[in-house]
């Protein structure tokens, strides 16, 4: 059996490249014949690469990097007809996918080691049309505003704060945004009217929070559909919130939450709207999502994914506990005409 280790040599400040000769030792170990390919900064390197292997028989594919570089992967990968294994090894700054799959994120090694329990699950793979365009997510996607902040939160700030730095990032824009009339049609039904962002979710993790589609499943065809009905500060902190406190945001009146298979989404009054996939820049709207139900065979410890918690660290249980903190003790003494957080107490909060 034969193995390719598509990797970025600049994820993590080139942590994979010092971990390399264990890495393939591991996978050697476990019987395959293993060679690796680094990134470059041409676009599509890992897709194209991950093309190239798959066509060429390769019996597994590892990504190794951010979540940038495991989509392009899947890209790579996932619209042809024979489709090899794939492995993950996070190096990036959030990893949500191996958040949400329970691999380690914090030892590249021990991320190498799941090939050993010889454990896989099929997971499903979004699909996204727009116009001619066809492209490929494993973890989100969504358009409006609000999406629009994952691409102005500079790439230093995200690797020291990790999705802290959404935060600070999201209270210097969220003042300026708006809605923006959407038109968005589902299994069961049609949203028409203004939102400031929609969500179309594969895993309960995006940008770090794991409570986002807290009932998501990998496997069962379905996607999470959120629409954001508010631009208020006030109250998307406390959707915030909510998120972090267990999920609760769902029950939200400026929440829609859906399960769908398939999506058709579309801005109203011939407005503009980009559309993000994994994090990223995908396209403009109108766009059809389509689950690709049980698409790729993963590496995963199937154990570990039957656990009902992922147990958190104290620093980020100590911080989520204070946001809301903070949030429920908003008073409107605090706010402006406009809805928003008088200067003075959005200066403490970011302090």
């Amino acid at each position: 059996m034969r193995a390719r280790v598509i990797f970025n040599p600049t994820s993590g400040r080139e942590i994979v490249k010092k971990h390399l000769v264990e890495i393939f030792q591991v996978y050697e170990e476990a019987g395959y014949e293993t060679s690796a390919y680094a990134t470059t900064p041409e676009p599509k390197s890992a897709q194209n690469e991950a093309e190239r292997a798959a066509r060429a028989g390769f019996d597994l594919i590892v990504a190794a990097g951010g979540d940038g570089t495991i989509n392009e992967v899947v890209n790579g990968m996932a619209g042809l007809k024979k489709r090899p294994k794939l492995a993950i090894i996070p190096a990036g700054t959030t990893n949500d996918y191996a958040r949400a799959l329970h691999i380690p994120r914090n030892n590249l090694v021990e991320a190498a080691k799941i090939i050993h329990k010889k454990q896989s699950f099929f997971m499903d793979v979004g699909e996204a049309i727009m116009g001619k365009d066809l492209s490929y997510f494993i973890n989100i996607g969504g358009g409006g505003m609000m999406t629009e902040l994952t691409y102005d939160v500079p790439s230093q700030l995200k690797t020291i704060f990790g999705y802290l730095a959404y935060f600070v990032k999201g209270a210097e824009i969220l003042p300026r945004i708006k809605p923006i009339p959407m038109h968005i049609e589902y299994d069961d039904g049609t949203f028409e009217g203004e939102a400031t962002m929609f969500l179309v979710a594969l895993t309960n993790s995006i940008g770090g929070f794991e409570q986002i589609a807290p009932d998501a499943l990998l496997d069962d065809g379905k996607f999470t559909l959120i629409i954001v009905k508010t631009s208020n500060l006030p109250d998307v902190l406390r959707l915030v919130a909510q998120v972090l406190n267990g999920g609760r945001h769902i029950t939200n009146p400026n929440i829609l939450y859906k399960k769908t298979s398939k999506i058709i989404a579309r801005p109203g009054n011939e407005s503009k709207m980009m559309i993000n996939l994994d994090g990223e820049y995908g396209g403009n709207a109108p766009v059809v999502f389509t689950n690709l139900h049980q698409h790729i065979e993963i590496i995963a410890s199937t154990d570990d994914l039957q656990k009902a918690v992922d147990h958190k660290d104290e620093t980020s249980e100590v911080l989520e506990d204070a946001f809301i903190k903070e949030v429920e003790g908003l008073t409107n003494s605090d706010i402006n005409g406009d809805g928003e957080i008088h200067s003075s107490t959005k200066e403490a909060y970011e302090k």
